[in-house]
This record gives structure tokens, sequence and C-alpha cells, in this order.
């Protein structure tokens, strides 16, 4: 199965948008009530490749590419979480759109859950995927900011490949057109260049000011969904039930044999139930 077969029955678009001064990509499909996505560290749009055909047949779905990931810009600074939230509220203005459902996997859902703190006004309701940001682990720390630095810094397609295989459970889910996709991501100039300012918060000064707080989680009033995978490679099922219960009213799902794409892994699985959780808020 490759990208174009996942959305070639799907009405699309990729787009670049001015959002705050930054150019961005964004693939939009469906029509509705917006729901943006976000992906992870080092990731980009593609992440939501097996979602966008279904969620979008009920809503106007946005992939986003965040500061300076994919083909977004690449700003000379450091990429750390406000700034993250402040270009997602850029491109939701550049778009005209007043509130959206969040999807967040990893990183995206650590800036989709700090905005969704302080910018409740915004956010009608929040999926968080193996979402980061809660805790600090040096191990799990490194192990990101060492294999991303090897893909990226050495051009070897290999450690592209194995940079993705991390991300699963089952390696059967990392095919030939996402390595090629994320292999030519990792080698654009401005890429390569900003490599230090994209892995800024594997550094355990920046990660600590930035954390997701319990206090923060607290004032989260959108209804939201946690969904984790159970062999998740960079963070262990109590974090995820720690974040749960910190979220008012949240949901929680483990996903069994997923590793860190619960979205991309278990496609069916997540469609299916966040089609049933959007419903049950209208």
């Amino acid at each position: 199965m490759t990208i174009w077969t996942e959305l070639s029955d799907v009405p699309f678009a990729v787009e670049y948008v001015d959002a705050g001064g930054l150019r961005t990509r964004a693939l939009r499909a469906g029509s509705g009530e917006p729901i943006i996505m976000l992906h992870g560290t080092s990731g980009h749009l593609e992440a939501f490749v097996r979602n966008v055909a279904v969620l979008s047949e009920h809503y106007d779905c946005h992939a986003v590419d965040m500061m300076g990931h994919g083909y977004t810009d690449s700003p000379q600074v450091p990429y750390r979480i406000p700034g993250y939230v402040q270009h997602v509220l850029d491109y939701l203005d550049a778009q005209g759109i007043e509130s959206a459902h969040f999807i967040g996997e990893s990183l995206g859902g650590w800036v989709a859950g700090r905005l969704a703190a302080d910018h409740p006004e915004r956010v009608r309701t929040l999926a968080l995927v193996a979402a980061g940001g809660t805790v600090a682990n040096p191990e799990v720390m490194e192990r990101i900011k060492a294999s991303t630095r090897r893909a990226v810094m050495t051009d070897d397609r290999d450690l592209t490949r194995a940079r993705l295989e991390l991300l699963m459970h089952d390696p059967v889910n990392v095919t030939e057109e996402l390595v090629d996709v994320r292999h030519t991501i990792y080698h654009r100039p401005s890429f390569v260049e900003n490599i230090d300012h994209l892995l800024c918060l594997q550094e355990m000064e920046n990660r600590t000011q930035d954390l997701l707080t319990p206090e923060q989680m607290g004032r989260i009033t959108a209804p939201t969904r946690v969904v984790w995978g159970a062999e998740n490679p960079f963070g262990d099922v109590p974090e995820a039930r720690a974040m749960s219960a910190a979220i008012p009213g949240s949901e929680l799902a483990i996903y069994p044999e997923c590793g860190h794409w619960p979205q991309h892994e278990h496609a069916d699985r997540f469609n299916k139930e966040t089609l049933e959780f959007l419903a049950a808020q209208r």
C-alpha cells in the first residue's frame, strides 16, 4: 500500500500557507468541522495518510508539517513548545479557523495539549496519540537524538529506515515509499542545517522548562482521548495512564501489538474509534 493508493479515492490538495511568516505545507481533504493533525519529532504530514481518507468523509482534515519539519520553513531558532504552539495558532488564523478538533501524535500531542491548556477556545476535542512531553527520560531522549542525527547526517537510506522502524511494533508498516519520503526530507539542506534546533527538546534543560505539567493538563477542558501503543518504545503504559488521570474526564485506549504510531499501525481501529469519539461530542 502506498501513499497514492491510500488517497486514491480522496479529493485532496497539498498546499502552502503563510502561517505567521512561515511557508507551511498542509494536506487538506474533506469538508465540515476542521481536524488539525500534528506529527512527531522529525516527522511530517505523511504520518496521517492512513487516516485522512476515512476521516475526511466527515470532516475537513488538515495534516500539517509543523515548524521546521517536512517542507515547512525552518527558522534558525531553537524549536521550543511555545514556538510550535504559536505556529499552529498562526496556521488556524491563516485558514480562518476559529476552533478545531486536534489529533496530535508524539511531539504533536505535546503541542496540541499545551495549546488546549492555554487556548481552550481554539480546541473542540483532543486526541493525544503516544503524546510526548510529560516526562524527561534521558535514555529515551538520547535514543531519539542519536537515531535522528545519524539518519540526517549520513546519506544512508538504511539509517532512515531504522529511524522509522523504531516507531513501529511491526516493521512491515515501514514501506519503501515512506522511507523515500523521509529520507528526502532528512537531506534537505535547511533540515540538515537546523537539526540542532529541531532536536533541542531532547536536551534536558530545554525539555524540563517546556514539559506538559499536571497543572497544565488539569486545565484542559476539551473532551480528550489518550491513545497509546502497549509496546511504545518512547514511553511506557504508566505514562499514558498518568496523562489520562491528569486530564479531567479523558478516555484512555491502549492498543496491543503497537508501537509509537497507533494511528498508522492500527489505522482501522483508530479511525473507527476517532469517528465514534467525535460523534459523541456533538
